[in-house]
């Protein structure tokens, strides 16, 4: 099948992916735009888990305020070179991040950063709330695990569904556009602010 300009186009409008490596993914696809996609993404996430470890020190800080002003959001987000933080691709992510971060409210970026004496506070929630229930003693391990993980997939940020796409977490969304933009990415840090919420010192 004769590959086109206009379906090399058309990959790359979606993907962000060069010329070639387009060409390559639908001469490999047969044509077919869907492969071709599902090959380059797949490519581009192995190689954004290689780019990781990679030293970010760019940037930018976003700003986002909803519902006239009754939440607010800052998040710093950092990539390798002054060049990609004023890209219009590295400016819409760090702004989806911070729309995620004010609509699902995470506490954590990533699961390390939760205290030891919150996942075992949290644990012994989990079980209290099994044995009311009537859970039998020998699956209450099971049972405590599961709701662990769930209460990390609620208040860890990479671990969240993306607002704008159940299909995908954060994370992945995150290892997409570190394979489009070709540069490491992270989410350094984040505040949320809620009108009306009280603080530790109160």
């Amino acid at each position: 099948m004769e590959i086109t300009t206009d379906m090399i186009k058309e990959l790359r409008a979606t993907t962000g992916a060069g010329v070639l490596e387009c060409r390559k993914a639908l001469v490999g696809a047969g044509g077919d735009q869907k492969k071709a996609l599902d090959f380059l993404r797949e490519k581009g996430l192995a190689t954004a888990a290689k780019r990781a470890d990679r030293t970010a020190s760019q940037g930018m800080v976003e700003l986002y305020s909803h519902g006239n002003g009754r939440v607010g959001v800052m998040v710093e987000v950092n990539c390798e070179t002054d060049f990609v933080a004023r890209s219009a691709q590295f400016r819409t992510f760090a702004h989806e991040i911070a729309l995620q971060i004010a609509a699902a409210s995470p506490q954590y970026i990533k699961e390390t950063d939760i205290p030891a004496d919150v996942l075992e506070h949290e644990a012994e929630i989990a079980k209290a709330r099994a044995r009311d229930e009537g859970k039998p003693e020998n699956i209450l391990d099971r049972i405590v695990e599961g709701r662990l993980e769930k209460f990390k997939d609620e208040v860890v940020l990479l671990r969240q569904v993306y607002i704008r796409d159940e299909q995908i977490t954060v994370e992945k969304l995150l290892l997409q556009n570190v394979a489009a933009i070709g540069e490491n990415v992270v989410i350094r840090r984040f505040q949320r602010w809620e009108l009306g919420e009280s603080t530790a010192a109160e």
